[in-house]
């Protein structure tokens, strides 16, 4: 298949091409949480201008007392045309029906590539941290378990294959002794036990997912996808660490385990018209903890857990797309277009990747003639090469492509002209062009050495950055429009390290109340006094550099 080429969906809905803007956290509503707003508006002005096929935004919340870094979207919890005029406003910016340039809104007739406007919706559950996730200091979020965040819960009758000894989290009742105490506190000061939730919480839950599809399509969305990865509330209910109920909602017999996804599919699916899409997101890192390096017989187990869960979520006959992440795409064969597998994790994911379309295509159920959904595969596609072989070797459908479309917003335009270009060369191929479309400044910026190496801390300066590239693209766009079809220069933040993105992130004055500042400039002190982390003046990075393709 080509990239450019057209893909039908299950419901009946078209992307015009393969080529999907994948949801990433950006950080621009208020601070407790609230509706998309004119950062919003101009930031998917950029995106939806330069022909992706699908564009999925970041994740919108559907319990406002259940963010991640409370700066989220959130649903509203009454649908009028007050609450819902925000979404709306949202759905037609990502049709390109509505552009926002010199911050004025303005309508547009051009619609060369229309691309499908998808609503990410999901519930951090347990990852709810203090204060930052929208509640008051001693109210604990809610989980199917009470299993803290770098805990994990011991090992039981209800998942015995599991191996709970080999992960380097800790017990409720101390860290292991592979953790660093350094980050067992920070965990314990950032997060909370859960409270475990009841049947009528898990009842309020499924509504909110309900209300957040209802709110997709009344605002004018194409469909939705429900977040079920990076150890977020469907997740966890997914998961052997931290599910440990023994109720219908259990680990163990495996469909219970996806009783709480197919009961909220079920339920959208009974409310919406046929062609509303409805996605699911998995990310194989959940099944292999960070640091782990499991045995063989370990790695086969949850190699066919996250199978299983796959082939049985595309049999339900109720989803148009599995979004599939959790690491770096490799292709087949001798040689790979990134580096070797440099951990379990990563190796897992490759693995997985290449097995997933056949394994959700292998002995289709009888009784259920739905067509399977297609496959959107997500992680370090970051070449033509990588793009097409991915298509050509038969493990992708769609192609999710995540920080490339913040370096890169015009990725399709460029790759485009590259492919024009490499038509007039004797001899070019694309599953041979192996140069990246831009540079990925996110791999060098390291934490401080002395900081805790918490996920949450060491991966946020990597967030970080790109949060703040998000929010540059957003700004220049307001302030001057696009220059050339491109965002403004000043849009790219050149030569800024690891402690300055973090402090930029953070330390955004627009529209946030004080006494938030206040708390997070407390908890941000460990960054302020950071070391200089080096600085990426030296990489050079261009936004645009085959522009020497135009010619």
């Amino acid at each position: 298949s080509s990239i450019f080429s057209p893909l039908t969906l299950p419901c009946g809905r078209t992307a015009t091409n393969r080529l999907v803007k994948v949801a990433m956290y950006e950080h621009l509503s208020n601070f407790s949480g609230g509706p998309p707003n004119i950062y919003h508006f101009a930031l998917y002005s950029e995106w939806a201008k330069h022909g992706w096929g699908m564009v999925i935004t970041g994740n919108v919340q559907v319990d406002k007392h259940h963010l991640t870094l409370g700066r989220d979207m959130v649903v509203p919890n009454v649908l009028n045309d007050e609450t819902l005029a925000p979404f709306k406003r949202l759905a037609q910016v990502i049709h390109g029906d509505v552009v926002v340039e010199n911050g004025k809104y303005s309508h547009s007739s051009r619609h060369e590539v229309r691309p499908l406007a998808i609503m990410q919706i999901s519930h951090p559950g347990r990852q709810s941290p203090i204060v930052v996730g929208g509640r008051l200091p001693f109210v604990p979020p809610k989980a199917p378990s009470p299993v803290r965040v770098g805990s994990v819960a011991q090992k039981s009758a209800v998942c015995p294959e599991v191996n709970f000894s080999s992960s380097i989290q800790s017990t409720e009742e101390g860290p292991a002794k592979d953790m660093p105490w350094t980050t067992a506190l920070s965990l314990r000061v950032l997060f909370q036990v859960p409270q475990e939730m009841t049947i009528d919480d898990i009842r309020d839950v499924q509504q909110g997912f309900l209300r957040a599809a209802l709110t997709a399509s009344k605002a004018g969305f194409d469909g939705i996808q429900l977040h079920c990865a990076h150890g977020y509330l469907l997740a966890q209910f997914m998961n052997p660490k931290t599910n440990i109920r023994q109720d219908q909602y259990s680990i163990s017999p495996p469909v219970n385990s996806l009783r709480m996804l197919r009961e909220i599919v079920e339920a959208i699916r009974a409310m919406m018209r046929r062609d509303f899409v409805v996605g699911v997101k998995i990310n194989s890192a959940d099944y292999i903890q960070a640091g782990e390096r499991p045995s063989d017989a370990r790695l086969q187990v949850e190699t066919n857990r996250v199978l299983d869960h796959v082939r049985a979520i595309a049999h339900w006959g109720l989803i148009d797309f599995i979004e599939v992440s959790g690491g770096d795409y490799e292709s087949p064969g001798k040689h790979t277009l990134s580096h070797q597998p440099t951990t379990p994790r990563q190796a897992f994911f490759s693995h997985f990747s290449r097995m997933v379309i056949e394994h959700i295509n292998r002995d289709p159920a009888p009784s259920n003639p739905t067509p399977v959904p297609v496959i959107l595969l997500t992680g370090g596609l970051r070449t033509p090469a990588h793009l097409q072989t991915a298509l050509d070797a038969g493990h992708a459908d769609l192609l999710g492509i995540g920080r490339g479309s913040i370096t890169c917003p015009d990725l399709p335009v460029v790759l485009q002209k590259r492919l024009s270009y490499g038509e007039n060369r004797v001899g070019y191929q694309s599953k041979k062009d192996t140069e990246p479309f831009a540079c990925d400044p996110g791999d060098d910026l390291k934490p401080p050495f002395w900081l805790p190496k918490v996920g949450l801390i060491g991966a946020s300066f990597q967030l970080a950055w790109y949060t703040v590239r998000i929010r540059s693209i957003a700004e220049s766009r307001i302030r001057h429009g696009s220059r050339n079809g491109k965002p403004g220069a000043d849009s790219y933040p050149h030569g800024m390290g690891a402690t300055e993105a973090m402090l930029k992130m953070w330390i955004w004055a627009d529209r946030v109340q004080g006494w938030w500042v206040l708390v997070f400039l407390l908890i941000m002190i460990p960054a302020m006094v950071a070391l200089p982390t080096k600085s990426m003046v030296s990489r050079q990075c261009d936004t645009h550099p085959k522009d020497i393709y135009t010619t």
